[in-house]
């Protein structure tokens, strides 16, 4: 029997901090492997083009400097990822800092198969209490269809931070997604893995994180399965792949035929939600014990 699979495959790396050609040469020699293992996309950690570096003093000259290492869509790091993904017949999730007006942005572009690319977010939840005060928060979530060699899966995309709000994989469950992929650069623990656990359930979508490596960050990328119980209503354990500390690239495998039957016949995601109860969710006032004064929230 064959099986509807879409592999994603996790680059979990350490990369050369600040410096882009060293890790466009890494990531080229990654996705290669990462087709050899029959993938059909390459997913890299959250900033790859700079490792999610930033400079230690936070004046102006910190800050053009930093921005210095903003890349556009039509730069050679991209475009050579694009040249890759049509090379190999294999998609891939390229993460950068992005030019953008006076502030960049922390950006995946999604490139198919056929070196398109077919999807481009920004962070919208920027850590803004740390040195990501200094980005443009995107504006949005995105989905796309991608082209693979079985189907046509439709993808949602979101970065680290993202993923600690449930309105971030809702909107995305919203608007069709049936994977989510989510660059990280962060501590994965107990609390941060279970968290990723509890999106998929309560939205019934595949979704796969893909961490650096120690000693960078420590590892753990992770997937979950949304299928957590089968027909017969026994519970089934939905973690999908986790990985260690070390640099390597690791297989999350969801099975979407699976998925789709589980979405038509279980009672999450959208069938018996009630938006009309939930106005407060878009209520800007903000009470104590949350007030902060480096809240960006309107930006």
């Amino acid at each position: 029997m064959e099986y509807n699979l879409f592999k994603v495959a996790l680059l979990q790396l350490v990369p050369k901090e600040l410096n882009q050609e060293e890790n466009l040469k890494k990531g080229i020699e990654f996705c290669k492997k990462a087709k050899e293992l029959e993938a059909d996309i390459a997913l890299f950690p959250e900033m790859w083009n700079i490792g999610y570096s930033f400079f230690e003093r936070e004046d102006e000259s910190y800050i053009e400097r930093w921005k210095n290492f903003a890349i556009n869509r039509d730069d050679k790091f991209i475009l050579e990822y694009r040249r890759l993904a049509k090379e190999l017949n294999m998609a891939i999730g390229i993460t950068y800092l992005e030019k953008w007006n006076d502030l960049p942005r922390n950006t995946i572009s999604i490139i198919d198969r056929f070196g398109n690319i077919i999807l481009t977010y920004a962070k919208v939840h920027t850590c803004d209490f740390d040195k990501e005060s200094k980005l443009t928060p995107g504006d949005d979530f995105y989905v796309c269809r991608l082209n693979t060699k079985n189907d046509s899966i439709i993808l949602g995309a979101m970065i680290c931070y993202d993923r600690e709000f449930p309105e971030s994989a809702r909107i995305l469950m919203l608007k069709g997604a049936e994977i989510i992929l989510v660059p990280n650069s962060c501590l994965l623990e107990k609390n941060r893995i279970e968290q990723v656990r509890t999106r998929a359930f309560e939205n019934m979508v595949g979704i796969a994180v893909v961490n650096y490596a120690s000693p960078k960050d420590n590892g753990h990328s992770i997937a979950f399965d949304p299928v957590v119980f089968d027909e017969n209503g026994n519970s089934l354990d939905s973690l999908v792949i986790e990985a260690g500390q070390e640099e390597g690239i690791y297989m999350a495998i969801f099975d979407i035929d699976k998925i789709r039957d589980f979405r038509k016949r279980e009672t999450w995601g959208n069938a018996y939600r009630k938006p009309s109860k939930y106005k407060i969710l878009i209520e800007e006032t903000v009470k104590e014990p949350f007030i902060r004064q480096d809240s960006r929230r309107k930006i």
